[in-house]
């Protein structure tokens, strides 16, 4: 299957952590965000525009990993805290997200996107034993970002 992670030019050219903490993932602990699809991919750095520099190079990682169910451990929306979209609920997300990468049970941890629910993004586990044999950046693409998206222009 194929992952996009979209990244300034600066960070694009590895698959690296630094160890943030983030919705699903405690601080330490190194994995990488990827959407299931390049639009989903873009539709969380919008949610999260504050952070988006229009004058950087962006460019879209593109994350070959196998389609293997083995690989993989999915968090359905059911069994998430009814607040699980907001800031409110990162201590339950977190601990879900810490137990997988600890564990180290699968891979790949597939969750429900809190912008579009019904879609997903997968958080990678950087030291998962696995990972240098299974996950591998396989292009890297242009990206840009839509002004209307970012402004009020």
């Amino acid at each position: 299957m194929e992952l996009f992670r979209i990244s300034s030019e600066e960070f694009c050219k590895q698959l690296t952590s630094s160890g943030t903490s983030n919705r699903w993932n405690r601080r330490g602990e190194y994995v990488i965000y990827a959407g299931s699809t390049r639009s989903l991919s873009t539709l969380e750095q919008v949610v999260h525009r504050n952070f988006i520099k229009p004058d950087i190079n962006y460019k879209v990682m593109v994350i070959s990993v196998p389609d293997s169910d083995e690989l993989v451990k999915t968090i359905k929306t059911k069994g998430l805290p009814n607040n699980w979209r907001r800031f409110e609920a990162y201590t339950d997300l977190q601990k879900i997200g810490s137990d997988w990468y600890n564990s180290k049970e699968a891979l790949l941890l597939k969750v429900p996107s809190a912008v579009i629910p019904f879609e997903y993004n997968y958080i990678i586990n950087t030291v998962h034993p696995n990972f240098m044999q299974h996950v591998k950046l396989v292009r890297i693409e242009e990206y840009f970002w839509d002004k209307s998206l970012i402004t009020n222009e």
